[in-house]
């Protein structure tokens, strides 16, 4: 009876394994299958290098949306990662025990707040905060909604996923580590920083992985701030579009050759965290190695 119950439960796990790999080549397929005949009818090096988008006069280029990612999501790191990284240090090392227990909730209440509602805060704080220094500092008058607020916005919603994955990979470090450190003489932050993050590094870098995933591929929040504006442009302070804003605006009304363009971005987005996800796993072989 015993043996039976264990065989069924590795034919229930196997079974789900291979549900969880049919799924990821179902999308590869239909990715694929929709996209690539649109990358050939338009030309690949004019997808990937055109420099306007206009769906009524066949021109699909999608150059401006693959740098406003990567603009929005350079940001969003540059200003979540430090921050979420202090953060799960001050947690795994300084914070009080009181103050852990209304800290930790809050971060993770951070991973559960709907991308909307992010999107509003960002369209009532933020872009109003980003018009006003831009009047006052550079003085400019914009409408806000900016490269800059989108990547402050995304900053945020990254956070908890670099908050959460960093404390956990610098409490899983064994505290002989420190000890010994703090034994050779080290005081308590330099034992944190040369001996503890170190050591956590694999760790920490995967947070920063996911929280590049959550940003590459946030939609509504980023349609709410980033302007929406489909040009090439590096000023902070300016409107952009990015992959998934550019799939979201259109597909409603979308046929033909223009639908199958738009798949075709999400092709292109498809590759980048591909890429991310397999330079994350180069890195960490050779740090293993």
């Amino acid at each position: 009876m015993k043996n039976l119950r264990e065989t069924l439960m590795h034919i229930v796990f196997f079974v789900c394994a291979l549900a969880s790999i049919a799924a990821v080549v179902l999308i590869c397929l239909f990715l694929f299958a929709n996209g690539i005949p649109a990358m050939k009818e338009i030309g690949l090096l004019n997808f990937l290098t055109g420099a306007k988008w206009k769906p009524g006069n066949d021109i699909y280029g999608i150059l401006p949306m693959i740098l406003g990612s990567i603009y929005i999501t350079a940001g969003a790191v540059v200003i979540g990662v430090p921050v979420g990284l202090l953060t799960a240090i001050f947690m795994a090392f300084y914070c009080p025990k009181k103050l852990y227990g209304l800290l930790k909730p809050c971060t993770e209440l951070l991973a559960g707040i709907p991308s909307i509602v992010y999107g509003f805060f960002g369209m009532v704080i933020i872009v109003p905060a980003v018009r006003t220094v831009a009047h006052v500092v550079f003085h400019v008058d914009i409408s806000g909604s900016s490269i800059l607020a989108a990547s402050v916005l995304l900053g945020i919603m990254i956070l908890p996923t670099v908050i959460g994955v960093s404390e956990a990979a610098l409490r899983a470090v064994p505290s002989a580590y420190y000890e010994g450190a703090v034994a050779m003489g080290a005081r308590h932050e330099r034992a944190i920083f040369t001996v503890m993050l170190p050591a956590a590094k694999s760790g920490v870098l995967a947070g920063v992985v996911l929280g590049i995933g959550r940003a590459i591929g946030e939609t509504m929040a980023v349609i709410m701030v980033a302007g929406n504006q489909p040009r090439l442009t590096g000023n902070m302070l300016k409107g952009i579009r990015t992959m998934t804003a550019n799939i979201v605006i259109e597909m409603g009304y979308a046929t033909g050759l223009h639908r199958e363009a738009l798949i075709a971005t999400g092709v292109v987005l498809f590759v980048f965290i591909l890429i991310i996800n397999l330079t994350f796993s180069i890195l960490k072989r050779r740090k293993q190695a």
